[in-house]
This record gives structure tokens, C-alpha cells and sequence, in this order.
């Protein structure tokens, strides 16, 4: 079991952004699932879903397979000590701006969800309604698109 600590442009717990798929089993043990992207899509990349535990790490080819992104949909997640998958859209953007964040791109998705965007923090909240569904969250990138890994 991981640490259910979403650390915006760092990682999750002890899972950093930056590790090796090697290092990320030895952490947390092999995935249920590996995907392969497939040939269209934008960046070349492997998902390990975890499905019992409600998350999928991306490694990007790009990055030489290092974890660059999560994406969770378990509800005992944390971000800043609030368990977010209890919170309303607008308490959601309250929490953010309490925290310095503000100015959200909001997007209404074609399945009907809606997408809270932070592009600088590297996270993208979804919405069902008024229930948060889903948090994708990635590595830093400056103003020159080059990554900033977290320390080990």
C-alpha cells in the first residue's frame, strides 16, 4: 500500500517523478496491467495500472521510460492533507487558491465531464457532475518545455 500523498510536481508518497520502471516495481511491486500507447497517440509511452489500488503510472519514451505522470482515481487521495475526492468543484478551486493557486482553465469535455486544469502545477481534475472522478498529475516543465525532475 502507498502513501496517499499527491505532491504536486514531485510525485505520489514515495513513488517520484523520475524513477525507473525498475525502481518502481521494487517500491511497489509489479503492476496488474502494462499498456502500450498505441501509434497515434501524441507521446510514446508504457501505463502500469494498478486497478486495485485506483492508480496508473506513465513513463514516457520520450524521458527514457522515467515516470513522468499519474493519474488516480482513489478516493483516500490527499493533496495538501484534504482528501479531494470528497470535495466539490468549487471547494476544489477554493483549496487551490488557498494555496497560492488560482486561475484554472475549466473545459467542458465532450463525455459530458468537466476538466479543471492548473497547466503550470501540471494537474488536470475531472468531473462528473460535481464529483471529482479522476486526478492526473505530472512532472514539472519550465518555460522551455525541458522537465525538472524532483530530487531522489
Amino acid at each position: 500500500m502507498i502513501n496517499k500523498d499527491i505532491r504536486l510536481g514531485k510525485g505520489l508518497g514515495k513513488i517520484k517523478f523520475g524513477l525507473t520502471r525498475e525502481e518502481v516495481e521494487e517500491l511497489i511491486g509489479e503492476p496488474e496491467e502494462i499498456e502500450e500507447s498505441e501509434e497515434e497517440d501524441e507521446f510514446e509511452h508504457e501505463a502500469w495500472n494498478y486497478w486495485e489500488d485506483g492508480y496508473s503510472l506513465y513513463f514516457d519514451k520520450e524521458d527514457d521510460y522515467r515516470l513522468s505522470c499519474i493519474e488516480t482515481a482513489n478516493r483516500d487521495m490527499l493533496l495538501w492533507n484534504e482528501r479531494i475526492f470528497e470535495m466539490s468543484q468549487k471547494q476544489l478551486v477554493q483549496l487551490f487558491a488557498d494555496n497560492d493557486i488560482t486561475n484554472p482553465d475549466v473545459e467542458e469535455m465532450e463525455e459530458g465531464e468537466t476538466r479543471i486544469s492548473y497547466e503550470k502545477e501540471m494537474i488536470d481534475l475531472y468531473f462528473d457532475e460535481d464529483q471529482l472522478i479522476a486526478v492526473n498529475f505530472g512532472v514539472f516543465i519550465d518555460d522551455n518545455l525541458e522537465v525538472k525532475w524532483p530530487e531522489k
